[in-house]
């Protein structure tokens, strides 16, 4: 993907520089997170620091985030995140080469903080600002924890999204396949929340499913007939609601929870197959990185780390920490990004909708507008 339209190109100290160190800034959903890296001119990674507030003690009520309540939380904590970041790093932001922000896509209003602090800092110390976008941060994660080369196939798989990528750096990435309907991580705390294990879902779904047997329960396959790489969960997940209801005992709930999880790590395995097998007959680089906080799920990483060893890949998921939302991949694609002289305007905005191939969103929108269905 081409983000000219976004950023504008400058001749700045970042081409020149051995070494950048940024602050980077996420504020997407439930987390206040602020980090501290550093990147050589060679691409090597070091987290300084990484500081991330949970919100998920003034969610669990509600059964899932809200967004009024994740904005005022976000106002509340981002300063004293920030400060403790850069204390921990050890640093004051004289030493900063540029600041790094998630822009979207999000929770506008939450967002809007997280950009806001971001800017303020920027104008403040005359540094560079990066509007990230939330998923090249996820994209560019696995390289926090190892020394990663472009391209890679990228398996996205979080709360919000379930993509297939081909990365071949910062704002270039193709599109190979997405969720026509809900992601991953919704089917998981939906259900989650259907069997009544609260919030967070999908930890939750995830212990008690080592307790069952999921042969019990015969789920739905979606879009078997299709020959593409795109998702969908929506039939599985309001199939495993109802059967959720029927549940009498805690065994029962194992079992249910066993199978969801199978089949959600099959399905993941099926269609990362698919972009595997079409991205060998353009590279000979053979790796597939899954992010996102799905990848943390111990099951679906042994299903998917099989499948790539059957397609002749290398496997790589982040570190832990760095699978859920963080501030570190924001600051790690922010200095990507200034390493090549990409910065953004002072009046960037906020995006609730941010796609990273936008090329392909617009050419193939995964979600047509108009009437569907019997109704239309």
């Amino acid at each position: 993907m081409d983000n000219a339209a976004d950023y504008s190109r400058e001749g700045s100290r970042a081409t020149e520089a051995a070494g950048l160190t940024v602050l980077g800034l996420e504020t997407s959903c439930d987390e206040t997170a602020a980090s501290v890296v550093r990147l050589t001119a060679d691409g090597e990674a070091t987290v300084l620091s990484s500081v991330v507030h949970s919100q998920i003690d003034d969610h669990a009520a509600y059964g899932g985030v809200v967004p009024e309540i994740a904005a005022r939380s976000h106002v509340e904590m981002i300063d004293g995140v920030t400060r403790r970041a850069m204390a921990e790093a050890g640093l004051g932001y004289d030493a900063l080469d540029g600041v790094a922000a998630t822009a979207g896509p999000g929770l506008v209003g939450g967002v809007m903080v997280g950009l806001s602090f971001g800017k303020a800092v920027a104008l403040a110390r005359d540094l560079p600002l990066m509007a990230v976008n939330h998923l090249e941060g996820h994209a560019v994660s696995a390289r926090l924890g190892a020394r990663v080369a472009y391209p890679f196939l990228l398996l996205l798989v979080s709360g919000g999204h379930c993509q297939l990528l081909e990365v071949r750096g910062v704002g270039d990435m193709t599109r190979l396949g997405t969720t026509i309907d809900d992601a991953a991580g919704e089917a998981f705390d939906k259900i989650a929340k259907a069997l009544g294990l609260g919030y967070p879902g999908g930890p939750a779904l995830e212990k008690l499913a080592a307790t069952g047997d999921g042969s019990r329960y015969d789920l739905p396959r979606a879009l078997l007939g299709r020959k593409d790489c795109d998702f969908s969960f929506s039939g599985l997940k309001t199939a495993a609601s109802r059967l959720a209801q029927a549940c009498e005992t805690e065994q029962d709930k194992a079992d249910l929870a066993d199978a969801v999880q199978k089949a959600i790590a099959r399905q993941l395995s099926e269609r990362s197959d698919r972009a595997m097998r079409d991205y060998a007959e353009r590279h000979d680089h053979r790796l597939l990185v899954v992010a996102g906080g799905v990848a943390a799920n111990r099951t679906i990483r042994a299903t998917l780390e099989a499948t790539a060893e059957k397609n002749g890949f290398a496997f790589l998921a982040p570190p832990m920490a760095y699978c859920t939302d963080n501030a570190a991949m924001i600051a790690l694609a922010g200095a990507e990004r200034l390493q090549k002289g990409w910065t953004s305007d002072i009046d960037a905005a906020a995006r609730p909708r941010w796609p990273l191939d936008e090329k392909s969103a617009l050419a193939d929108p995964a979600h047509k507008p108009g009437r569907k269905g019997a109704k239309a």
